[in-house]
């Protein structure tokens, strides 16, 4: 048995540098077979508890490696409703794969579970015709989501699948939440979310598109209207540092940044009248997977020069590898034990400068990582004339304040049931970043699956957490 994983192939960094394409370029049938045959059938399946959707990986992979395609995506398909998605920005590294007996192995690596994955799902795209069948409807109960991301979606599908009239509210243009105003197109074209999304439609959801839950449609409406309710509308309101010069020209936070780069397809301009500011010498403020997103669009857009500013070390980043290897390789510079306390502007209001401190790293913090403290006197210029911000997200508020009784924790989220989705509110149930603060694609479908199976057991009376 091979002790490496099968390589995917990929564009040369000096290619993909300045393209928006997909930087891999996934396996053949032949590599996916031989990357297949790598799993050992592990009877106690430690890879499916790694799962946040539960998929049976032993079942999926057995079949493919048999060269049973259309049975593998059937098993995958019914654990998880958007696998092409899940193939591509799924950190498998610490869940499925982290689990793998293979990757326990002296010298070894475990099984390329995301890339089969992807694989599987692809040639189903190009060699099936998806026999998704309207189910919603056979029951009489209606159910509204709020928010078309990874968790508002997988609710919508599998309540679908149950016989639920499901009606998905979304306030952008079109669905997809994260998936399309977040991710890259050279981490997930948007023609995979549309497929998936296309996919769910078929199942008889009905999507309402450019549509604000407590504003276009009141809350009061959907409380009288509908049987229960799903949230799922994420974490999409930028954080800044609010330090001196936030306000000059040409510092962006990521979410605002990535939004019109990605759903607003500010990278095809002017094909798309999307038009976006990109610097010759950019600095992006953060180390997470968000940070390598806006830091390799702007390369990509003509940036000259890139850094990620970073005020930890590269153990602490929470970026993916991946994306860090990827990242390195199309020259991105890093900074680290870096920290931004100002930016200087030029005589018209455009940033110009970052003024930066050196840290060094004390005993942990409420985190769990070393603490970063400035070092006295180590302050140094960084000359950039675009700043980008992606120190996180926090929770939307305008439905939140207009939603009466709703129970949010002490950082603003939902206050909702970990195991079941149950809110403070009847019938309403909420799932994804609004509740945990900004986490992983699949952890959102996780709630929603959740979520939506004690839907169903409320609705069918067979389980009420707000009966007295």
């Amino acid at each position: 048995m091979k002790n490496r994983k099968t390589p995917m192939k990929e564009q040369s960094p000096e290619s993909r540098r300045r393209n928006f394409e997909e930087v891999a370029l996934g396996y053949t049938l032949e590599e996916a077979v031989a990357e297949a045959q790598r799993c050992l059938q592990c009877p106690t399946h430690p890879c499916v508890s790694g799962c946040p959707v539960g998929i049976d990986i032993p079942g999926f992979i057995r079949k493919l490696r048999e060269g049973k395609l259309e049975e593998s995506y059937r098993i995958l398909k019914s654990y998880n409703n958007l696998p092409a998605v899940c193939g591509r920005v799924c950190p498998q590294e610490v869940q499925c794969e982290s689990r793998c007996v293979v990757g326990k192995m002296k010298d070894s690596e475990p099984v390329a579970i995301g890339r089969l994955e992807r694989f599987v799902a692809d040639w189903a795209a190009e060699n099936l015709e998806e026999d998704a069948k309207p189910l919603a409807g056979s029951k009489k109960e209606k159910v509204a989501v709020v928010g078309s991301g990874p968790a508002g979606l997988t609710a919508a599908a599998d309540l679908a699948k149950m016989g639920y009239q499901v009606d998905v509210f979304e306030a952008f243009h079109k669905p997809g939440g994260v998936l399309v105003y977040g991710i890259p197109e050279f981490r997930l074209p948007k023609r995979i979310v549309e497929r998936e999304v296309n996919y769910i439609k078929r199942l008889g959801v009905n999507f309402y598109l450019n549509t604000v839950v407590g504003k276009t449609v009141k809350v009061k409406e959907l409380l009288s209207e509908y049987d229960a309710v799903f949230i799922g509308t994420g974490a999409g309101t930028p954080k800044f540092m609010g330090i001196p010069g936030t306000n000059l020209n040409g510092v962006y936070s990521a979410n605002e940044f990535l939004t019109r780069v990605n759903l607003m397809k500010a990278y095809l301009f002017p094909e798309y009248d999307t038009p976006i500011r990109v610097g010759k010498r950019v600095a992006v403020i953060g180390a997470g997977n968000t940070a390598m997103d806006a830091a390799r669009s702007a390369l990509r857009l003509g940036a000259e020069k890139v850094y990620i500013v970073y005020r930890r070390t590269e153990r602490e980043m929470p970026a993916r590898r991946e994306e860090y290897h990827h990242a390195l390789e199309e020259g991105i510079e890093f900074l680290w034990l870096t920290l931004p306390i100002r930016y200087i502007g030029d005589a018209n209001g455009n940033v110009e400068a970052v003024e930066c401190v050196r840290m060094e790293l004390k005993e942990a913090d409420g985190s769990g990582r070393p603490r970063p403290v400035p070092i006295e006197g180590s302050n140094f210029i960084l000359e950039v004339d675009m700043v980008i911000e992606a120190i996180g997200q926090g929770p939307n508020r305008v439905l939140l304040s207009e939603f009466p009784g709703l129970k949010l924790n002490e950082h603003g989220y939902i206050k909702a049931d970990e195991d079941t989705g149950a809110t403070s509110v009847k019938g309403v149930f909420a799932g994804g970043d609004i509740v945990t603060g900004a986490a992983t694609v699949i952890k959102a479908m996780g709630a929603g699956k959740k979520a939506a199976q004690f839907i169903h057991s409320y609705l069918t009376g067979e389980w009420n957490p707000w009966q007295k």
